[in-house]
C-alpha cells in the first residue's frame, strides 16, 4: 500500500485539468471584474481604504493584495491605502481569545473602517463564520463588500455588493484563480 493517494504524474495531470476548467470561468467574469476595478479605482481616488481578509491560503492572498497596493506591483507610485485584517497575529489572537474566532475580522472592521471604504474577503467556500461576521459588520457601517469566493459563494455571496464566484473546481484551483484576480486588480490599479 502506498503512502500517497496519487502518483506524481496523476497529481500533475489533475492540477493541470483543474486549471484548464477554471480559466474559462474567470474569462466569463470579465464584466464583473471591470465593475470591481471601477469600484476600487473610485474608492482609492476618494482616499478610501481597501481592507482585505481571508483564512489560511486565502489569508495569504489577502495579504498579497494589500502589500502590493501599499508597496508597488510593477511601477513606482504613491502607496494606495490598504490593510490586511489577517496580518496581525497579536490582534487576531487577542480578539479570538476575548470575543471568539468568529469576531477576528469584524472587530477590526469596526475599529478601522469608515463609510465608503471597501472590504474584500477571500474564501473558497463563502461559509466561514469570521468572514460572514466581517461582511455583516461592514454592511451595517456603509462599507462596500466584495467577495472573491468559490463553490456557490455560500452565504457570503448575498452579503457582498460585488461577488466574483469561481465554482466547479476544487479549492486549490479556486485559490489559483483568486491569485490571478489579485494580479489583475494590481495591474488595473497601477498608474498608466
Amino acid at each position: 500500500m502506498s503512502l500517497f493517494a496519487r502518483s506524481a504524474e496523476e497529481s500533475i495531470r489533475f492540477r493541470i485539468e483543474q486549471a484548464r476548467r477554471a480559466l474559462p470561468i474567470l474569462a466569463s467574469l470579465e464584466g464583473e471584474l471591470v465593475e470591481l476595478i471601477s469600484c476600487l479605482r473610485g474608492a482609492l481616488a476618494s482616499g478610501k481604504l481597501i481592507l482585505t481578509c481571508g483564512n489560511g491560503g486565502s489569508a495569504a492572498e489577502a495579504l498579497h493584495l494589500s502589500e502590493e497596493l501599499i508597496g508597488r506591483y510593477r511601477a513606482n507610485r504613491s502607496p494606495l491605502r490598504s490593510v490586511c485584517l489577517s496580518a496581525d497575529p497579536t490582534a487576531l489572537t487577542c480578539i479570538a481569545n476575548d470575543f471568539g474566532f468568529e469576531a477576528i475580522f469584524a472587530r477590526q472592521v469596526e475599529a478601522l473602517a469608515s463609510a465608503g471604504d471597501q472590504l474584500i474577503v477571500l474564501s473558497t467556500s463563502g461559509k466561514s463564520p469570521n468572514i460572514l461576521r466581517a461582511l455583516e459588520c461592514a454592511r451595517s457601517r456603509g462599507i462596500g463588500t466584495i467577495g472573491l469566493l468559490g463553490g456557490d459563494g455560500g452565504h457570503a455571496r448575498i452579503l457582498c455588493d460585488r461577488a466574483i464566484v469561481i465554482g466547479g473546481v476544487d479549492g486549490a484551483a479556486i485559490q489559483e484563480i483568486h491569485q490571478m484576480i489579485v494580479h489583475i486588480l494590481c495591474e488595473s490599479l497601477e498608474p498608466a
